[in-house]
């Protein structure tokens, strides 16, 4: 049993990190509603514990509630938010885009906010090695801020297999609703001690649906 000084020695410690991890709390609060849009990632340290909160420009099937929510088992936060220097293309034999840089064109899509470290995880694991994660600035709709945020890239700049526009609003009629099945697949293969890739997941599905 401990003595009763050391009781109070424990006491005051305690008391004393609730204090400071309060105070931390409240400059972050403080500095946030002066510059809501300053950081791509918020890190609130409660004793050894860390936050990170991400944004995330999502442009193509991501732009469906749907999809996310089966990923992510909630839908973030977000707003509508334009990526200029960008064009969205369509990718032969995929019904998901891709974007890359291009001069005097811009990507319509949204900012997902407050993206936890696991669900930027289970992100890069949907988006595969295809897409290169990167930091871009956007541009938000509502107030023209401008924000960082990290977007998927594709990889392969000069792929043949990149053409035209994608437009969100056929994808929505024509293969939502398969896209939500396989992306429920992705996510059943990505609980298993060796998943697949989500292109190998895309594929087989695909290739099942074709068959029938």
């Amino acid at each position: 049993m401990l003595k009763v000084k050391n009781s109070v020695g424990l006491l005051s410690m305690v008391l004393g990190l609730i204090v400071y991890n309060s105070y931390s709390i409240l400059v972050l609060a403080i500095s946030e509603l002066a510059n809501p849009q300053a950081k791509v990632e918020v890190e609130v340290e409660m004793g050894e514990a860390a936050v990170a909160a991400h944004n995330v420009f999502v442009y193509g099937s991501l732009l469906s509630d749907d999809v996310v929510r089966v990923l992510l088992n909630r839908v973030p936060p977000s707003s509508d938010a334009l990526l200029n220097h960008f064009h969205r293309f369509n990718i032969k034999g995929r019904v998901y885009p891709a974007i890359l840089p291009v001069q005097n064109r811009h990507v319509s899509g949204r900012v997902l906010m407050g993206i936890s470290d696991p669900e930027l995880h289970i992100l890069d694991e949907f988006e595969d090695v295809e897409y290169q994660r990167t930091r871009v600035e956007v541009s938000l709709l509502e107030s023209s801020d401008k924000l960082q945020a990290h977007a998927y890239v594709w990889r392969n700049t000069s792929d043949p297999n990149l053409y035209g526009d994608w437009d969100f609003e056929e994808w929505k009629q024509v293969h939502k609703e398969s896209f939500i099945k396989m992306t429920m697949g992705f996510m059943e293969e990505l609980e298993l001690p060796e998943s697949k890739p989500i292109g190998a997941t895309y594929e087989s599905f695909y290739q099942q649906d074709d068959a029938e």
